[in-house]
Formats: C-alpha cells, sequence, structure tokens
C-alpha cells in the first residue's frame, strides 16, 4: 500500500468511526463522506470504503447515490451476492436512480439469477443505453428464451447497423447455438448499408478469422479492400491470414509491405512467422522489447519457446516447471464434490463452445461461474482459493522484471472462471491464458480408469507449443486428473489437455487477475 493509500484508508477509518457514533445531519459531512468514498474506489481501496458506504446506507437507505457506490464497491471486491442485496434494498426503499436498476439486472445476471425483466425496466427507463439490451439479450439466453434475445439483437441492429458490440452478441449466439451456417450475416447486412465504416469490415474480418476459414476470411477482405482501398489496418489483416493458413511466399511478401508498422497484433504475426521458419533471432529480437510493454502477457509465452527452442538457460529462469507447476488439493468431501458436479451439469447448456475457445469435444459456460450464488460453489470458490492461497504462499521470493514473481501478492481476485466438460476423445488444444496472472483447473468429476485409457489420456500438459507453429518441443510434465485436486500455474505457460477415451471429464477452471502494484 502506497503511503496515499494509507492515508485514505485513515481517513476513511476516521469518519466511519464518527458516522457509527450517529449519523451527521450537516449535508456537507455527507458530501464529505461519499466524496471520500469515491476517491477510495478509484484509488484500489474499495475493500476500505465499504463499511462506511454501509454504515451511510443504513442511515439513508433510499440515497440512491450511496446504495450506487455500496454495491460498486462490492462489485470490486467480487461480492457480487452482497452487492445484489445492496440494490434490492435500496429499490425497496424507494431509491430511484437507472444506474441502481443497471446495477442490480446486471449482477443478478452475473451470479446466475433471473435478470430479463429487469433489464427490461431499465432499458425503459434509459433507452438510449445499448449495454442494457445487450445485457438484456444475455439474459434472455441464461433464462432459456435464446430465439427471443436473436430477435431482439436483430431489430436493434436494423436500427442501428454500426452497433459493433451488437453484432458480436448475436454472432456468438448464433455460434453458440450451432448456427454456423449464419453466425455472422449481420454483418453483411449491416455493411450493405454502410460499405464505409472500416471498424464494421475488421470486426466481420475478426469472426470469420476465428473459425479458422480462410476462404470466406480472404473474401471479406477483399470486398473490404474494394470498398476502402488498402488500408494498413487490412495489410496486417492479410498478414494475418497468410501466415496462419501457412501461405509463406504471401506471408514474407507482407511482411515486407508492412515492416513499417507496429502494434500488439502485427508483432504477435511477426514471431509466430519466425517461430514456423525457424529464425529463432528474429523472433526474439521482435518479441523481447515487448515484455516490457502492457502487452507483456501476450508475449512471455512465446518468449519462452523461442529460449526452449535455441537451448536458453533463461527458459528455466522463465518458466521452472519443477517449480510452478503444482496440483493442489481443495478442502471439499465427496459429497459436496458431487453436489457440484450436479450444479455445474445443469450450466452446459450450449450446443458448442465459443469461437474462440480452446476446448474440442465438449463445451464451456458462459459469464464467471464461480462469481453465482449457489452456496455449493460459494463454498468451493472458497475452498479453491484457500489452495491457491497456499500454493501462492510457498512460492520462491520476490524477483523483478519475472512475470509471475515479479508482482505483489495481496489480495487474490478472479479475473474469469468457467467449467469445462468434456466427452469422449475430448480435449483442450494447446493454449495459455494472457489476461491472468496464475491460472488453475478443479477436477469435479472423471472418467473411470478404463474410461480414461492409458496414460496420459485425459492429463493436463504444460509447455505444449501450439500446434500449427510446428515446433518440435515435449510437455515439460503433465498432471494426472484426480477429483478434488486443482493444477496451479503461471497464465503464461502453455498446456493442454490430452484427449481421452470415453466418459465425462468436468472441470472448473479460474485466472488469478495479476496483481497491481
Amino acid at each position: 500500500m502506497t503511503s496515499e493509500q494509507r492515508q485514505l484508508a485513515d481517513a476513511l477509518a476516521t469518519e466511519l468511526l464518527a458516522q457509527l457514533r450517529g449519523p451527521a445531519a450537516d449535508p456537507a459531512i455527507r458530501a464529505r463522506r461519499v466524496a471520500l468514498a469515491r476517491q477510495a474506489l478509484a484509488a484500489g481501496l474499495a475493500g476500505k470504503a465499504v463499511p462506511l458506504l454501509a454504515a451511510l446506507g443504513k442511515a439513508a437507505p433510499a440515497d440512491p447515490e450511496i446504495a450506487l457506490l455500496h454495491g460498486v464497491a462490492l462489485r470490486l471486491e467480487q461480492r457480487l451476492v452482497e452487492a445484489v442485496d445492496v440494490f434490492t434494498a435500496a429499490l425497496a426503499a424507494g431509491a430511484r436512480d437507472p444506474a441502481l436498476l443497471q446495477g442490480l439486472a446486471q449482477t443478478r445476471y452475473e451470479v446466475g439469477l433471473p435478470a430479463a425483466t429487469l433489464f427490461a425496466e431499465a432499458q425503459a427507463a434509459d433507452p438510449a443505453n445499448p449495454e442494457l439490451l445487450r445485457g438484456r439479450a444475455a439474459a434472455l439466453v441464461a433464462e432459456g428464451a435464446p430465439d427471443r434475445a436473436e430477435a431482439l439483437l436483430e431489430t436493434a441492429l436494423a436500427e442501428r447497423p454500426d452497433w459493433l458490440e451488437g453484432h458480436k452478441a448475436l454472432s456468438v449466439l448464433r455460434w453458440t447455438s450451432g448456427d454456423a451456417a449464419r453466425f455472422a450475416d449481420s454483418y453483411a447486412a449491416a455493411l450493405a448499408r454502410h460499405p464505409a465504416n472500416p471498424d464494421l469490415w475488421l470486426a466481420w474480418f475478426r469472426a470469420l478469422a476465428q473459425t479458422r476459414d480462410w476462404a470466406a476470411t480472404r473474401a471479406v477482405l477483399d470486398r473490404a479492400t474494394a470498398a476502402l482501398g488498402e488500408t494498413p489496418a487490412l495489410l496486417v489483416a492479410r498478414l494475418f491470414v497468410a501466415s496462419e493458413s501457412g501461405d509463406l511466399p504471401e506471408t514474407e511478401n507482407l511482411l515486407a509491405r508492412t515492416a513499417a508498422i507496429q502494434g500488439e497484433t502485427i508483432n504477435l504475426c511477426r514471431v509466430r512467422h519466425y517461430l514456423r521458419t525457424g529464425r529463432l533471432a528474429e523472433a526474439e529480437a521482435t518479441a523481447l522489447p515487448q515484455v516490457i510493454t502492457p502487452s507483456a502477457p501476450l508475449f512471455w509465452p512465446y518468449v519462452s519457446l523461442i529460449w526452449r527452442m535455441a537451448g536458453d538457460a533463461r527458459a528455466e529462469w522463465l518458466d521452472r516447471p519443477d517449480q510452478f507447476i503444482r496440483p493442489v488439493e481443495v478442502e471439499l468431501t465427496p459429497a459436496e464434490l458431487a453436489e457440484l458436479a450436479e450444479v455445474l451439469r445443469g450450466l452446459h447448456v450450449m450446443a458448442r463452445p465459443y469461437i474462440e475457445q480452446s476446448v474440442r469435444g465438449g463445451t464451456q459456460t458462459d459469464r464467471s461461474v464461480i462469481q453465482r450464488h449457489e452456496p455449493i460453489i460459494r463454498l468451493a470458490r472458497a475452498r479453491w482459493l484457500d489452495a491457491i492461497r497456499s500454493y501462492v504462499d510457498a512460492l520462491p521470493p520476490f524477483e523483478q522484471g519475472h512475470p509471475l514473481l515479479g508482482l505483489p501478492r495481496g489480495e487474490l481476485l478472479v479475473e474469469g472462471s468457467w467449467s469445462v466438460r468434456l466427452t469422449r476423445q475430448g480435449h483442450n488444444v494447446p493454449h495459455n491464458h494472457p489476461v491472468g496472472w496464475l491460472s488453475t483447473a478443479f477436477y469435479i468429476a472423471l472418467p473411470s480408469p478404463a474410461q480414461l485409457g492409458p496414460a496420459p489420456a485425459g492429463h493436463i500438459a504444460f509447455g505444449t507449443p501450439p500446434e500449427e507453429l510446428g515446433l518440435d518441443l515435449p510437455a515439460y510434465r503433465t498432471i494426472e486428473p484426480r477429483v478434488g485436486r486443482t493444477a496451479v500455474f503461471p497464465s503464461t505457460m502453455w498446456h493442454r489437455t490430452m484427449p481421452f477415451a470415453d466418459g465425462e471429464r468436468l472441470v472448473m477452471a479460474l485466472d488469478i487477475r495479476r496483481p497491481r502494484f
């Protein structure tokens, strides 16, 4: 905690004591305390602001500003079920604010409670807010009405064809419902009306590129070039397609034509191409400067591959597989694990996984599963985070510049969480988790040994490069799945799940947010 944060925490404690002694009648004092709470939220001290906001809310239960700040502070602390209670109580007490309605709708949706009606009410109060419409569509899908959600998004896009997030929501809905043929059609309809919109063209390209349908992707880029001319963004998109589809001559041509362009996407294209073609020095020269930028989490996994291919000892400094890849037991009973498995199975309702996910032969849930309201999930969350904390506490000392060891080890916040259910021959392709600091897979239900097949069937393998790069690198190690065990590892570590013969492999997974100084 910085000296400024300590001063702010002390001021919050002082104002809390004064508020608990007796609410002040002076509006200026109330305003000062609310302003202090806002300052705390902005400074990353939401948890320190919660007690003061709770005391202020008790004295003024219908005050929409206090209730909204209290709920937001709880959300920042990932105490979503409590935030639902705060928003609900304020509205019941007579507080009226569209933001409160939105907060309640969004938070109920995130914890797995019905929210579509609340989103509709919030939309009526704030009809120009597209996030409410998107939230309502997501809630309708969660409540078993995907057709209504699709119709809602189609109507909105007919009125606002340049709404990029709406197109993305509709394409994801169609894809996960099994409609691979029409999933991206809304982009074409919008571009028929707005052919000079470069953002729409690039969004359509990204949607198709995720499916790796290179012929369709090239066709979109050809049409975009005809409409817009040859822009730098379209050249980078063509480079991506050429490289990922294995067109080496075209990749070399486009690398030369885009040599002056810089950015996260093009540098990643360069690194992947250099790895494919064995040009390790060029790959390193491109990737290493990126690890001191905000793009570092994207590039560290490739630096690992470069150093391993080159036989560079720094690969061991970075990855330390014997230290950093660890199975940890989670303290749940067999009965609790069985109950958790039943709840999770009920969440796997999609016809197919999201386009961008690594899942093959299975499904992955939406939303952050660990934030849900069910008591068994809340219990599992607490025990799981305890297990992860034990891993963190056993890490080697702080090391400046290391992506895992070079960050503080305070509160563990979840960046994202999900459940994966794999069936016969299901697996995950090699990938990493650039949004996280630590990642972990928690085994909830597994096939019998006979169903799994011989080892390493069903294991999680670490250090396995993406197959499309063609690199001859073995796995560092594998971890055998066992119910009640969680495998913890750095988010920069490449990993995959090996196929298995038959049965059900049900896991929960999460990323721990990168800590801030």
